[in-house]
């Protein structure tokens, strides 16, 4: 880590060096054998990190938004009604997505640092006809986890589509879409998935290709329909050429590199993994008398941590020493507490170490800062409650 910062924030992360080095490679042809081969690799291997044999996977230069974008532009036609159940930002813009494509939209927005308890969910599932459901796994500004398995359950039991952000989940939390029958679930290259930023990458149902093929309207996005991607999944996976747009062949190459990690590693052992580290690593602030945004450890993510500052502690000094002992964090994202929080990304690749030097990152700072508190006890609380699970 000489010569640079530690990146702890909820994404881009820390990657693996392997990773790295595939997006050293002289780039090669998008149409080369084995380029065709490391796409149809990594069509295959999203499958099982996905856990969903039978669903059909893309892979599309663009961002986290692209993929929601793209669930969106080709299952949602003008005046359909659609549920956003919403934990934070996020949810918020599902609601933007939808608008601009037309829908009827109703959200029910958690308080912040809750749920959307379920049988509010179906209470407005009897309302009216819905055709889809979005839910946010994990949101990147609040750091609450939402259980998916539950909501997609109501969802099949009033025929609704079920869209699932999985932007910062997957690869991190347990998602089993097709045991689940989630319709669709998305993420970007640069969360738990371990590449850098730049690819949009989403797993659709049969049922969610069927109610595609049989929409009423063309869809009404060029770049995101899936007229014009699917023959192209379909020949890469068959390990044969295609064009539509030119893909991002080296971030390919890398994704294919981390999937491979990530599959070698086991997609459960890889989740244990993230769930382990998250809880030793709240252990270590709340020894610090930190609180977190989710109102209970059952809803905070694996991913990341949402913390609020100390009320005597100024939210900009503080990540600005931390920044100083070379670790980066990120700040607050939702907008009515955006300077009240800070957010730690522990992700992918995360190891004890880095949560370490992120504690003792921290530490340093609140002493400089005057934060009354026992120095080494968060470090003490990480380590013990790491050893427990190493016995």
């Amino acid at each position: 880590m000489k010569g640079r910062k530690l990146l702890m924030i909820p994404g881009p992360i820390e990657f693996e060096p392997d990773v790295m080095q595939a997006m050293a490679m002289a780039t090669t042809s998008h149409v080369a054998p084995d380029f065709i081969e490391v796409f149809g690799n990594s069509l295959e291997h999203m499958r099982e990190v996905w856990k969903s044999p039978k669903g059909q996977p893309f892979i599309v230069a663009g961002t986290g938004t692209l993929a929601m974008d793209m669930a969106i532009a080709n299952l949602i036609e003008k005046d359909d009604n659609v549920l956003v159940i919403s934990t934070g930002y996020f949810g918020k813009r599902f609601q933007d997505i939808l608008t601009h494509y037309g829908a009827n939209t109703t959200i029910l927005e958690a308080p912040v640092g809750e749920v959307v308890p379920l049988e509010v969910i179906e209470k407005e599932l009897k309302t009216k006809t819905y055709k889809a459901l979005t839910i946010t796994h994990v949101d990147t500004s609040t750091g609450v986890l939402v259980d998916p398995e539950p909501i997609a359950k109501l969802a099949k039991k009033y025929h609704v589509l079920s869209i699932l952000d999985g932007v910062c989940s997957v690869a991190a939390e347990t998602i089993h879409q097709d045991e689940w029958e989630l319709d669709i679930v998305l993420t970007a290259s640069q969360k738990a998935v371990g590449v850098p930023p730049g690819l949009a990458l989403l797993m659709a149902s049969e049922k969610a290709i069927q109610v595609w093929e049989n929409r009423k309207t063309p869809v009404c996005n060029y770049y995101a329909n899936w007229k014009n991607w699917l023959p192209i999944m379909k020949a890469y996976e068959a390990r044969k050429p295609s064009y539509f747009g030119t893909p991002a062949v080296n971030l390919i190459v890398a994704l294919e590199t981390s999937l491979k990690i990530i599959c070698k590693e086991g997609v459960q052992k890889r989740i244990e993994r993230h769930q382990v580290l998250a809880n030793a690593f709240r252990k270590g602030l709340a020894s610090l008398h930190l609180e977190i945004l989710p109102r209970s450890t059952e809803i905070a993510a694996n991913s990341l941590t949402a913390v609020y500052y100390p009320k005597e502690i100024d939210g900009v000094a503080l990540r600005s020493k931390i920044a100083r002992s070379n670790v980066i964090i990120a700040g607050g994202l939702l907008s009515e507490i955006k300077t009240s929080y800070f957010r730690v990304g522990h992700m992918g690749s995360v190891s004890p170490n880095d949560l370490i030097a992120v504690l003792s990152a921290l530490e340093r700072a609140l002493l400089a800062l005057n934060y009354p508190f026992e120095t080494g006890k968060s470090l003490n609380a990480f380590q013990t409650e790491l050893l427990k699970f190493e016995e």
